[in-house]
């Protein structure tokens, strides 16, 4: 992966461009409501939950939906950084996002349901990836599992949008070659 990538690329990684990809391929998950209004959004800008010591900072990839994987790696890895050690620049705090991804399976939460942070209309929570019997094909098989739970603020998003986003971006990573600029 880090070859086809062009350097060091994470899990979460994948899961930011799968998710602007699919976010590209369904516009009308990419809104927020503002001012009693649904405003649709030209760009896709991903928003990226940090753990810092003393709370949450969401950081943006701006276009992720046309970056390189390597490009994105880049940009999340410096932000985070930056954000753990309190130098965040201001470009940093003013690009604003349109989805958000909160990511626990570092901590080993398999599922776990996050708060919208407004004015975004959806954000997607990701959890552990885990080792599950499953059937392929007619027989039992381990597969890792990842678990995804999408909250949307209905005002502005109905279930079958959601849905739709959900399969979407559920093949996208699945077939996780589709998410590099070949």
């Amino acid at each position: 992966l880090e070859a086809r990538a062009g350097g060091k690329v994470s899990v979460n990684d994948l899961i930011v461009k799968a998710a602007a990809l699919a976010l590209r391929a369904h516009p009308r998950l990419n809104v927020s409501w503002e001012d009693g209004q649904r405003r649709i959004h030209g760009r896709v800008s991903i928003g990226v939950a940090v753990a810092l010591e003393d709370g949450l900072i969401t950081v943006t990839v701006p276009d992720a939906d046309r970056l390189p994987l390597s490009a994105i790696a880049a940009d999340v890895a410096a932000k985070a950084d930056r954000a753990r050690a309190g130098k965040l620049l201001p470009e940093d705090l003013n690009t604003p996002s349109s989805f958000t991804i909160s990511n626990l399976g570092g901590y080993g939460v398999e599922q776990f349901t996050a708060i919208i942070n407004p004015p975004e209309a959806a954000i997607l929570a990701v959890g552990a990836a885990a080792p599950e019997a499953v059937v392929v094909d007619g027989q039992v098989t381990v597969r890792s599992v990842m678990r995804v739970t999408l909250s949307a603020d209905h005002r502005v998003v109905d279930g079958a949008t959601a849905a739709e986003w959900l399969k979407t971006f559920r093949n996208l990573l699945e077939q996780p070659l589709q998410l590099f600029d070949l």
